[in-house]
């Protein structure tokens, strides 16, 4: 299945990994999760790996984790210890990746898949790319580092994308805001993002972290937002959100989960 999921294809020092599970819009399940871990082990492994693209099947790059599977019934304390340290391991296989990593966004970027790209060494995008980050609407803090970097690359645009705006830019507003460096015609991504990798790999470069932060940096800030994610995701209006959300669209079972925890949420909170 791993294979089946992340596409790997090699030329000039740079390993692209494409994201390849399109009918879920290549979101991150569990099992897409840990075909992406798989590869980026053996990429940081191979010796001809120099550098890195992640991108994905049209017409979504990534429609960010599966947030309803994030939630199954079990005590309230191992629950958030669980989100937790999902989380927190998740966003570090980007930070601690030892080779540029470069995000080259095909189409919309929802969630953690944008605050992982923004955790890259670069982010190219095709002007179909949209970059959407719903955490105030989910009733969710900010994840992946973007409490540190979205300031930092974008100013007062952090607040419009994390905030109740809730503002998605399109591809070249992105660019224009600084969360993106470059936009290119859609037919021409991949042979962009090749030739910008492969620059990287002929200088073997390292990591360079954008907003000029560094990885201990990005470590303590991921640490935090994980112990507040792991709250929120365990808080009444999280609950509600994904109740709302999955009634709409008529998967009931979920749905009712949700609405029950959130029901007895005064009971079980006092566990955590």
């Amino acid at each position: 299945m791993s294979s089946e999921l992340v596409v790997r294809t090699h030329r000039d020092g740079v390993t692209t990994l494409r994201m390849n599970n399109p009918r879920r819009l290549n979101g991150w399940t569990e099992p897409m999760m840990r075909a992406l871990r798989e590869a980026f082990a053996a990429a940081a492994d191979d010796a001809d790996t120099r550098a890195v693209v992640l991108t994905g099947t049209d017409p979504y790059y990534c429609a960010g984790v599966n947030l309803s599977a994030a939630i199954q019934l079990q005590h309230p304390r191992t629950l958030h210890g669980f989100i937790r340290a999902h989380n927190q391991a998740w966003f570090e296989t980007f930070i601690d990746f030892p080779k540029p990593l470069l995000a080259a966004i095909n189409g919309p970027c929802i969630g953690a898949a944008v605050t992982s790209a923004t955790l890259c060494d670069g982010i190219i995008a095709s002007e179909k790319a949209t970059f959407s980050t719903p955490f105030a609407r989910l009733g969710i803090t900010p994840e992946g580092g973007s409490s540190l970097l979205f300031p930092k690359l974008m100013g007062a645009g952090a607040e419009r994308m994390l905030g109740a705006e809730g503002w998605v830019p399109t591809a070249a507003e992105a660019a224009e805001a600084g969360l993106i460096d470059r936009v290119v015609d859609h037919d021409a991504l991949l042979d962009e993002a090749q030739a910008m990798a492969a620059g990287w790999a002929a200088e073997r470069s390292g990591r360079r972290y954008r907003g000029g932060v560094d990885a201990e940096q990005l470590r303590a800030v991921n640490a935090e937002e994980s112990e507040a994610l792991a709250t929120a995701f365990l808080s009444p209006p999280f609950l509600m959100a994904q109740y709302r959300f999955l009634r709409g669209k008529k998967k009931w079972q979920p749905a009712a989960m949700f609405f029950a925890l959130r029901a007895t949420h005064p009971l079980w909170s006092r566990l955590i």
